[in-house]
């Protein structure tokens, strides 16, 4: 069976990518994914998976006519915060699956910010009509029970992402933190320096070793991936569940 994968690929954020790595991982053998991307060049090259142009509407309508499933891969995708397209593409291309009587999974995601009186009408609908939910906050929970839509909620699956171990992390001293900034406009020098200092003060108080894994602004794809693992890597005893609504819903024809 194929399955679309839509989600914010190819567009070289790094937790998008990692998310995207983690669900190809997780999708049982018999699912042949085909990834909505920002650069389907890019990403057929890394992930060795097909990939269509996420703003091609025509390859789109061919693929969900081809298709068996259509995923939200993970991330908030029905929010508004930074621009009202959002919710209408994201939601659009899952109702055009839903009217297609294709399985529909909503998998690790968050909802909202949600200013708008129509994008959280439209964001409830669409969850309501999904075969499966999973969502990775509490704060998303609570806004599905309120609407009494049924959901799994389950840890970001990046946590189980397998990758290429990071050389020497074993032999750092325990407990090891990895902390993982990107630029952001409110991430201004000052915030950065007293972040730096609170950073500092914690690892007085706790003896934990603290490093900051380096991932360039442009990264993607597979250096992410590996990022991505080695922040996985850092608690010993940290695992993470599937996000089982995907495997639940996708039985082999």
């Amino acid at each position: 069976m194929q399955a679309v994968l839509c989600g914010y690929y190819g567009k070289g954020n790094g937790g998008d990518e990692a998310l995207l790595a983690t669900l190809l991982q997780m999708l049982p053998s018999h699912v042949r994914p085909l990834v909505l991307s920002g650069n389907p060049a890019e990403t057929e090259r890394c992930y060795g998976v097909e990939a269509c142009d996420r703003m091609a509407i025509l390859p789109i309508l061919r693929s969900l006519k081809q298709s068996d499933a259509f995923i939200w891969g993970g991330g908030s995708l029905m929010q508004d915060a930074t621009s009202p397209v959002n919710p209408l593409y994201y939601g659009g291309l899952m109702t055009l699956a839903q009217q297609q009587g294709l399985r529909t999974i909503a998998w690790a995601q968050g909802i909202g910010p949600l200013k708008q009186s129509w994008a959280r009408w439209f964001t409830r609908q669409v969850f309501a009509n999904c075969s499966a939910v999973s969502v990775r906050d509490v704060g998303s929970a609570k806004q599905l029970t309120a609407w009494n839509i049924p959901f799994t909620l389950a840890p970001d699956p990046v946590w189980a992402l397998q990758g290429s171990p990071l050389p020497g992390l074993w032999e750092l001293p325990a407990p090891r933190i990895a902390v993982a900034l990107r630029s952001h406009p409110h991430l201004t020098a000052e915030r950065l320096q007293s972040l730096t200092a609170a950073l500092v003060s914690f690892q007085k108080a706790t003896q934990a070793y603290i490093f900051a894994p380096s991932v360039p602004t442009d990264a993607r794809f597979g250096d992410c991936r590996n990022g991505a693992s080695s922040v996985a890597q850092c608690q010993s005893n940290s695992h993470a569940q599937r996000s089982s609504a995907v495997e639940r819903c996708l039985p082999r024809s």
